[in-house]
């Protein structure tokens, strides 16, 4: 029994890759840190979010993020690297002052409404980051003679 459950294993079909439509640009909607180590609530909607992600086909992304943070005005972040995703998870690789990082996490897609929702791993263990995203740009048109998929 066991040897057959180590061979249906081995034959699963692997992940599904994202839709093509999933390759496109978005804009960030909202973020919200969850933090347990504190004894306030652990959800923080953060104010002000905006932005832009843009993932590529060939693997490559660029991240445009404005927060507003109190009384100091907005924040601005660039970034930009390599992201890969199996499943649900997705992981972000990318180089900034202090040098190469990584950001792993998970990913829900909603190709029916364009939403993307990223969650980031935090720390320590149990602390995350959920970022909510629209597409910007409409889906691709459907070549010639072809039928658009629903």
């Amino acid at each position: 029994m066991i040897r057959y459950l180590l061979a249906a294993a081995a034959l699963a079909a692997p992940a599904p890759s994202p839709p093509a439509a999933f390759y496109t640009t978005y804009t960030y909607t909202a973020y919200t840190v969850y933090d347990y180590t504190t004894g306030e609530p652990p959800a923080t909607p953060v104010s002000g979010v905006g932005g832009t992600l843009a993932l590529r086909a060939d693997g490559t992304y660029s991240k445009r993020l404005s927060l507003l943070l109190g009384d100091s005005g907005p924040r601005f972040f660039a970034q930009q690297g390599r992201f890969t995703t199996k499943g649900d998870s997705i992981v972000f690789r990318f180089t900034d002052l202090k040098g190469s990082d990584v950001q792993r996490g998970t990913y829900r897609y909603d190709a029916r409404t364009r939403r993307l929702s990223i969650t980031i791993l935090g720390y320590p263990t149990g602390n995350k980051g959920v970022y909510e995203l629209v597409a910007t740009a409409p889906p691709a048109a459907a070549a010639p003679g072809k039928p658009r998929s629903r």
